[in-house]
């Protein structure tokens, strides 16, 4: 497992400032935010972000995240879809091998949107794959379908891609309506990035982006996700992400360094 950090954990800091202190508190790979990276690319090359990773010693193997895509129609649906082919590029040009997909599933369902919705992920996984960049669907707690980890696994066995596979959010995971039972479906061909965060009581039902808080400093059972990467030799990246807006003060130097050995230690991993 590669331990890593979301930069919207600092979401208000300069790209630049996550790189850097990031990887003087022994951070060794991030999850890219896109919104942070497109607004930073604005008057530089990608290349320039590839010089700055590089710099550090900082991996990026995986960016979140793409929403818009499922469910989405009309002009509201091209724009979405541009928007992620202009995204795939980008990333293929930056050589980050994992997008987040966000399962935006919102609203009352027909069969016509739960057709659109299969085309949709069959459509993507399509792209992604041309482009050389694997999909990873995030179920998410308040969504219409797919909110739940059996769910979610069902959709990306329909499409049958390898370039789609699945997000593992433990907010999403314990906020929504899965059992512990469905960690049994998480296998080495199915998922491409994992999630972690904690969070303090709060009632499931109540949960919100802006509770999380850094793993192991909550109420939520860790110990049989971790074990279940462990059982299915699972080697990609494990990030922290938080919203919290109370942690976005933190300077990213300090956010860093206490965020990574806390997240090591629920791993199980030695201490840099």
């Amino acid at each position: 497992m590669l331990p890593a950090l979301s930069q919207i954990c600092t979401l208000h800091a300069p790209l630049e400032k996550d790189v850097e202190d990031y990887a003087a508190g022994h951070v060794e790979a991030i999850e890219l935010w896109l919104g942070k990276v497109e607004g930073w690319l604005k008057d530089r090359r990608p290349s320039d972000l590839k010089e700055l990773l590089a710099k550090h010693g900082i991996a990026a193997p995986v960016a979140s995240f793409q929403g818009g895509l499922l469910i989405s129609q009309g002009d509201a649906r091209r724009e979405h879809w541009n928007h992620f082919e202009k995204r795939l590029a980008l990333l293929a040009e930056l050589g980050v091998g994992t997008l987040v997909v966000a399962g935006d599933i919102h609203g009352p369902l027909d069969q016509a949107a739960l057709d659109r919705i299969n085309v949709s992920l069959t459509q993507a996984a399509q792209k992604a794959q041309a482009a050389g960049v694997r999909l990873a669907l995030e179920f998410q707690a308040p969504a219409t379908l797919g909110n739940n980890l059996q769910t979610a696994v069902a959709l990306v066995e329909q499409v049958g891609s390898p370039s789609l596979g699945l997000c593992f959010d433990v907010f999403h995971y314990y906020a929504g309506p899965s059992k512990e039972e469905d960690l049994g479906l998480l296998t080495p061909e199915n998922l491409f990035h994992v999630q972690f965060c904690d969070i303090v009581a709060v009632p499931r039902e109540m949960a919100a982006d802006a509770d999380r808080v850094l793993p192991g400093d909550g109420d939520f059972r860790l110990e049989p996700i971790v074990e279940r990467l462990r059982a299915i030799g699972y080697t990609g990246a494990v990030s922290i992400e938080s919203m919290n807006p109370q942690l976005w003060q933190i300077p990213p130097r300090q956010f860093g360094e206490i965020a990574i050995t806390a997240l090591r230690k629920v791993l199980g991993l030695a201490s840099m």
